[in-house]
């Protein structure tokens, strides 16, 4: 007789052990009701927040989508059922360069990353990594 779980259960099995170290040793960080890949990423939100507040930025949001596209159109997932996309840790309008900025906060860059903002860069797309 095959034993059968449920999707639930699966995941829970799949997850990883609390207190297990993250891929580089980041740590997840809570502040109010935001939650953060890093303790690095959640300081340069509350930076962000300041200057929001002081007039030097407006428009700031977190983890925005940007489809990743190809020479030869959209580029899928292994599956081909959905876009990849690169996800930019925040996005705002700086008043004194006049620009939109797409900010990305890195320990430092993966390969993965560096792939994707090839892409992007190709679509004409600039990713600021701080």
């Amino acid at each position: 007789m095959v034993e059968r779980i449920s999707a639930a259960q699966l995941h829970e099995m799949q997850a990883k052990p609390k207190g297990q170290p993250r891929v580089r040793g980041a740590q997840r960080v809570t502040i109010g009701n935001e939650s953060f890949d890093s303790q690095a990423e959640a300081t340069r939100w509350q930076q962000l927040e300041l200057l929001q507040r002081a007039g030097k930025i407006s428009g700031l949001r977190r983890q925005v989508d940007f489809p990743l596209i190809g020479r030869d159109g959209p580029i899928m997932t292994d599956g081909g059922k959905r876009q990849r996309v690169y996800r930019a840790d925040f996005v705002y309008v700086d008043h004194d360069l006049g620009i939109t900025v797409i900010e990305d906060k890195k320990g430092h860059e993966t390969e993965v990353f560096k792939l994707k903002r090839a892409i992007l860069a190709a679509q004409g797309i600039s990713v600021v990594c701080t």
